[in-house]
C-alpha cells in the first residue's frame, strides 16, 4: 500500500476508476474478516476454509468472492505503478533516486508489515480489555507521523523530528508489549502480516521491472516466462528449489511472493494504458461511438461475468463456465467494438487484456487440481487477474464515460488511503465499538447468521465514512 498504491494520477487527469477499485477490495478485505463465522454458506469464505469448522483444506477447488478482494488490490497495486513512477521521471528525478525511492518503499512496507500485526488487539491479547483497546488506539495514532504526508512549508528539522518520534513511538510500543501465540511473547519478526508482505514485494519487484521495461512491454512478458520456469522447477530438486527454500530474510523475502507478479503484471500493462490515456488531449466536443444503451450493456455486462465466474467456478461446472465465459467475452468484444474517443478506446484496450487473462486462467483450471486461493495456482492469478480487469472497465464507464464518480465517491475516497482503511478496521472502529459498549448492543441484534452479516457491513460502513473524512481532511498514510 505504497505510494505506487495510493496515487492514481495520469498526468492532469486522475483514474478514479482505479481508486474506485482499490476502495473495493480494501473495504472487502475488511468485511470478508468481520462476517460471523461457521454460520454462512460456504461461498460467504475462502473456498478452502469452508463451514461449519473451517479446517483448512488444500484439495478444495473453487473460488469465492473472499478469495477476489486481494488479487483485486494487487492488480490495482501493478496499474498504479507506472502512474506513479512515470511522474518522478517526468519531474526529472534520476533514475538512481527512483530506485531508491522502491527500495525505501519497500523497507517502509517490510516495516510496516510488522508493526500492523504486532497492534492488532488479538494479538496483544486473547481477551482484549480496556487496556488492550486503548493500546490498539495508540497504535493506530503512531502511524501518523511516520507515514502522513507533513506540509512542505515546515522546517526540514521539524518534518525529521515528528518522523523520529513516531518511529521512537513505535518502536517503543512493539518493544515494550507482551503477546501470545507460537512467535512468543516478545517481539519477533516472525510474527507479519503476509498480506503487507505480499504487497512489500510485488511493489519492489513489480516497480523495478517496470522501469526496465517502460519503453518496451516484452521484456516484461518474458519475465512471465521465467517466472513461470520458476514455479514449475521450484518443486523438483535443484538449484531453483534450493533458491526457493533459502533465503536471507525469511519472514520478508522468499521466492514463492513473486508468483503474485502474475497478477501485478497485467496490472502495469493497464497502468501503461492508462498513462497513455491520461496524457492524451481530450476533447470535449469528442463525439462518442457508443450510444447510451451500449455503455449500460458494457458496464452490466461486466459484474455478470464475475457473478458467473462466481458461481460457475465454486459449483464446479467447469466446462459449462468456460462456455459461458467464452459467450460472455465474446458478447464483450462486440460490445467495445468502433471505439472512438480516448476512454473508448481504454474500455476497448483494457477488456481486451481481461478477456485473455479470464480465459488464459481457465485453461489453466483443470491443471494443480483446480482453481485455489491457497495454494495459489496458476488459474487462480489469471482468472482473479482478468476479473479485476472486468471491475474496473466497469468502474471507468461510470467515472468517465458517464461521468458520474459521485456515485462512487466513498470506494474512492477509501481507494485514496487504503493504509489507513487497513488498520482501521481492528485499531480504530472495534476498540471505539468496545469501549462505547456499541458492540454488545449490536450482537445483541445480530441473533442470526445474515443479521451477522449486516453487522460486519455496518462496522465496514463506519470505518469507510471515517477513512473519507480522513481523505477530505488530506490526511494520507504514504510510504
Amino acid at each position: 500500500m505504497a505510494e505506487t498504491v495510493a496515487h492514481a494520477e495520469t498526468g492532469s487527469r486522475r483514474a478514479l476508476a482505479l481508486d474506485a477499485l482499490r476502495g473495493l477490495a480494501i473495504l472487502g478485505m475488511v468485511m470478508s474478516g468481520s462476517v460471523p463465522e461457521r454460520v454462512l454458506p460456504a461461498w460467504m469464505y475462502h473456498a478452502q476454509d469452508p463451514p461449519p469448522l473451517h479446517e483448512f483444506n488444500p484439495h478444495l477447488a473453487g473460488l469465492t468472492w473472499v478469495d477476489l478482494v486481494f488479487p483485486f488490490f494487487l492488480f490495482a497495486m501493478g496499474a498504479a505503478i507506472p502512474l506513479a513512477l512515470s511522474r518522478h521521471l517526468e519531474r526529472g528525478v534520476p533514475l538512481w533516486k527512483v530506485v531508491v525511492r522502491i527500495l525505501t518503499r519497500g523497507f517502509l512496507l517490510g516495516s510496516f508489515a510488522l508493526y500492523v500485526a504486532h497492534i492488532r488487539p488479538w494479538a496483544m491479547s486473547r481477551g482484549p480489555d480496556t487496556t488492550t483497546w486503548l493500546l490498539a488506539l495508540l497504535g493506530f495514532a503512531l502511524p501518523f507521523p511516520i507515514l502522513a504526508r507533513l506540509p512542505a512549508r515546515w522546517p526540514v528539522g521539524l518534518r525529521l523530528g515528528i518522523r523520529a518520534i513516531g518511529w521512537a513511538g513505535a518502536i517503543l510500543l512493539m518493544a515494550s508489549l507482551r503477546f501470545h501465540g507460537h512467535h512468543g511473547d516478545r517481539f519477533s519478526v516472525e510474527r507479519s502480516d503476509i498480506i503487507i508482505v505480499l504487497l512489500a514485494n510485488v511493489a519492489v519487484f513489480g516497480s523495478l521491472l517496470w522501469l526496465i521495461s517502460r519503453h518496451n512491454l516484452l521484456p516484461r512478458l518474458g519475465f512471465l516466462g521465467i517466472l513461470m520456469a520458476f514455479r514449475l522447477s521450484a518443486p523438483v530438486e535443484g538449484w531453483v528449489g534450493w533458491l526457493d527454500g533459502h533465503s536471507p530474510l525469511p519472514w520478508m523475502l522468499q521466492l514463492g511472493y513473486l508468483q503474485w507478479l502474475f497478477i501485478t503484471i497485467p496490472g502495469t500493462i493497464v497502468g501503461d494504458v492508462l498513462l497513455r490515456w491520461g496524457k492524451a488531449e481530450h476533447d470535449t466536443a469528442e463525439a462518442p461511438a457508443w450510444s447510451a444503451g451500449r455503455t449500460a450493456g458494457i458496464a452490466a455486462l461486466m459484474p455478470l461475468i464475475i457473478v458467473t465466474m462466481l458461481a460457475g467456478l465454486q459449483s464446479r461446472w467447469l466446462w459449462q463456465t468456460t462456455a459461458a465465459a467464452a459467450v460472455l467475452c465474446g458478447l464483450g468484444w462486440w460490445a467495445v467494438t468502433g471505439a472512438a474517443t480516448h476512454t473508448e478506446k481504454l474500455v476497448k484496450e483494457t477488456f481486451s487484456w481481461g478477456a485473455y487473462c479470464l480465459l488464459l486462467g481457465l485453461a489453466f483450471e483443470p491443471y494443480e487440481g483446480g482453481i485455489k486461493k491457497v495454494p495459489d495456482t496458476l488459474s487462480y492469478y489469471f482468472v482473479a487477474g482478468g476479473l479485476a480487469i472486468f471491475a474496473f472497465v466497469a468502474f471507468t464507464v461510470i467515472t468517465e464515460i458517464w461521468r458520474r464518480p459521485r456515485q462512487v465517491r466513498l470506494l474512492i475516497a477509501n481507494g485514496e488511503n487504503p493504509m489507513i482503511a487497513y488498520v482501521g478496521a481492528e485499531n480504530l472502529v472495534l476498540p471505539l465499538f468496545a469501549l462505547t459498549h456499541l458492540h454488545r448492543l449490536l450482537d445483541s441484534v445480530a441473533t442470526m447468521p445474515w443479521l451477522g452479516v449486516l453487522e460486519a457491513a455496518f462496522s465496514t460502513l463506519v470505518l469507510a465514512y471515517v477513512v473519507r473524512l480522513f481523505t477530505r481532511w488530506r490526511v494520507f498514510w504514504r510510504t
